[in-house]
């Protein structure tokens, strides 16, 4: 199958460092190369991929000094796109909304995989206009604002399976990996460990928005908590892969619906079980008691520590293996890619809403 993966131009793919949607991408892309198929990745020109790399722009926007807007480029990278149409069996769009009214006067075979939070303010109007084009969600809960918009399918992210080593989790710390910002809860993560008496190792990236976050809520937890918790910054590579790994547990303290959580599942594949938050995909992630515990509060996140020892580290591991693999995410995306071609083939793609 020829297949063009378009991602956003934010973070080159892979990401040198934090960038969740162009990871994904560059483990799909790898992944459905790896399976044999003719792939054409449209992205940052400071990209790495065994695909056929087209640059959308020089390097990676966020990355780029002199880059004052995103959208120009956005817009130069859909144009290389669609002048090559006649190339691709099917474009997966990974770049939000932007493409819709090129897809749609095209005709052309897509799906566009949605990869953040469904606000109902600014999108009803437009998935409810665009009830042709394909949707695909990262997490059934993604769905729950607008579940009658035209999802066709539901896939999981999943990462390669040689990517992560299991570990026996030796450290006996507890771990944050992400970014610094209110909707991710580090304050509870710190509550946590304090009460608890492990250390806290925050690995996190900070944006300059949520600088103001950090300079007057966290800094200063930091410095009354310097006794049991380090921050260490942004990690990737080995240095995540063994901060994971040598972690008790990931704490996942979120304090709004995450669409996914990839960061999760990058535990799983180490062995390190997840303490979570049941708010957005969690509950489709971790199994309570199994891969580790879903909480509703601090008192709960501290309870759930003291029965960590109860849980098998090569449970998760397996159930890594098992549910959220970059193969598994290939295939569930290939199967996609021949319902759209085939109810294209047929003109019966405004009533595709099968898969999900």
């Amino acid at each position: 199958m020829r297949i063009a993966q378009i991602s956003p131009l934010f973070e080159s793919v892979p990401p040198s460092l934090y960038g969740g949607s162009e990871r994904v991408v560059s483990w799909l892309t790898e992944e459905l190369v790896r399976l044999g198929h003719e792939v054409t990745l449209f992205a940052s020109g400071d990209s790495r991929t065994s695909a056929r790399l087209v640059p959308g722009c020089e390097k990676a926007l966020w990355r780029d000094r002199a880059c004052r807007e995103t959208l120009p480029h956005h817009i130069h990278m859909l144009e290389l796109v669609f002048r090559e149409l006649q190339h691709f069996d099917v474009l997966h769009f990974h770049c939000d909304y932007v493409h819709f009214p090129l897809v749609r006067r095209y005709g052309c075979s897509s799906v566009s995989t949605l990869h953040g939070s469904i606000h109902l303010h600014d999108l009803r109007p437009l998935l409810e206009e665009y009830r042709d084009v394909p949707l695909v969600s990262i997490s059934h809960n993604q769905r729950q604002p607008m579940p009658d918009a035209n999802w066709i399918g539901n896939v999981h992210h999943g990462l390669p399976l040689e990517l992560h080593s299991f570990r026996h989790g030796r450290g006996g710390y507890l771990a944050f990996l992400g970014r610094v910002s209110p909707e991710k809860g580090l304050e509870r993560a710190i509550e946590i460990a304090r009460r608890t008496g492990y250390k806290l190792k925050i690995a996190a990236k900070i944006y300059d928005e949520d600088r103001p976050y950090y300079e007057h809520t966290i800094e200063p937890l930091l410095r009354t908590s310097n006794s049991f918790v380090e921050f260490i910054g942004e990690i990737g590579g080995s240095a995540k892969d063994e901060f994971l790994g040598e972690a008790k547990a990931l704490l996942f303290p979120v304090e709004w619906s995450e669409p996914f959580g990839l960061v999760m599942i990058e535990a799983l594949a180490t062995g390190t079980p997840v303490i979570a938050w049941r708010r957005g995909s969690v509950p489709e992630v971790v199994r309570h008691g199994v891969t580790g515990f879903i909480v509703s509060s601090i008192d709960e996140g501290v309870e759930a520590v003291a029965q960590l020892n109860h849980l098998d580290r090569k449970m998760c591991r397996k159930d890594f293996e098992t549910r959220f693999t970059s193969e598994r995410m290939a295939k569930d995306y290939l199967r996609l890619y021949e319902d759209v071609i085939a109810a294209r083939s047929t003109s019966s793609l405004p009533a595709l809403r099968a898969r999900g």
